[in-house]
């Protein structure tokens, strides 16, 4: 028998900073640019009652650890419902079973800030956030880590969200954090621009884009939803977590594409490449740049494990016991 460590949302809240999530996050991509495995997620659909089933998994070398996420949403509950398994990458046995709702928004924002850290102007300070739920919220305390804002600009469709999200950031932020009631009132003269949205259709013009923004799109992993336009993929360089979600559930990318805006070879890299240094990242000031982020094992694991690590340190947790195959994989009746 393996015992493995159980760990509540609650016992993992406190254990990370965003800038802390921001560090792992870079490391798993910069082990997934030197060849480490990951595939984008599987979606199941089920329609009464309607519901996702979604998995994704990858495998962190270095980091000593593999697993990933095993989630549902809508069903009759009408909720999610987030499993993070992780096991040890060097003798294959679990280590660790995590409530991974409270990692989600922090894991995720994480992935776009090193794609920001990454892509972004080193002199950016403008930035403009598009949607003002838990995502939105998670995006913005990682990238808030990684460049010196003096401006946030925040819209979304309804008046007092944009609002009470303005008010709760410009508490916590040194940047001045305004609501605007219009997308093309954050996005022109931003010099990042994130998404963060449920949105099918695209939420804001891409004509608007100044020369040298950079843009983080985390909304779209179905291929007939898309926060961005055409427009905007044509003009950018275009960088997906996962090379293979591009022409798999990247929404935007395969309207460009059925456009006959771009073609295939329109990815410019994947983020971890970018990472590494085997492919440039931003190489001139008036570049538009574009990360897709769909969600992916690599954040996931990358999270997962650096609060692993830290709760076995603080004594947080409960045990459970699996049983291995060799004892309990025998096709006998007890």
């Amino acid at each position: 028998m393996t015992d493995v460590l159980f760990l509540t949302s609650e016992e993992t809240a406190g254990l990370a900073s965003p800038a802390d999530y921001v560090d792992a996050v870079r490391d798993g991509y910069r082990q997934r640019g030197a060849g480490a495995p990951a595939e984008p997620r599987t979606k199941l659909f089920h329609a009464d009652p309607g519901g996702l089933l979604t998995t994704y998994s990858a495998v962190l070398p270095e980091t000593g650890a593999m697993g990933g996420y095993m989630y549902s949403a809508g069903f009759g509950s009408g909720d999610a419902w987030f499993v993070t398994p992780l096991f040890d990458a060097d003798s294959g046995e679990p280590i660790a079973l995590l409530d991974g709702a409270h990692m989600n928004p922090f894991k995720t924002g994480a992935a776009g800030a090193v794609a920001v850290d990454e892509l972004a102007r080193q002199d950016a300070t403008t930035l403009a956030v598009i949607g003002t739920g838990p995502q939105a919220r998670g995006q913005l305390h990682a990238t808030a880590t990684i460049r010196d804002f003096e401006t946030v600009r925040v819209f979304s469709p309804t008046e007092s969200n944009r609002e009470a999200f303005a008010a709760e950031f410009d508490d916590l932020l040194a940047a001045s954090v305004t609501a605007v009631d219009s997308s093309a009132a954050a996005v022109e003269g931003a010099d990042v621009v994130i998404t963060a949205t449920t949105a099918s259709d695209p939420v804001f013009d891409g004509s608007l884009l100044e020369p040298g923004t950079h843009v983080t799109a985390m909304g779209q992993y179905h291929p007939k939803k898309r926060e961005l336009d055409v427009e905007t993929i044509e003009r950018a360089t275009y960088v997906p977590d996962l090379r293979d979600r591009a022409t798999y559930d990247a929404g935007s990318f395969l309207a460009a594409l059925e456009a006959g805006a771009i073609d295939e070879n329109h990815v410019h890299a994947e983020l971890g490449e970018v990472v590494t240094g085997e492919a440039d990242g931003r190489t001139s000031d008036d570049e538009i740049t574009v990360f897709d982020s769909g969600g992916t094992g690599i954040e996931t694991v990358a999270a997962a494990a650096m609060l692993y690590e830290r709760a076995v340190e603080e004594e947080l947790g409960s045990t459970i016991s699996f049983a291995p195959a060799s004892e309990a994989l025998s096709g006998r009746l007890p």
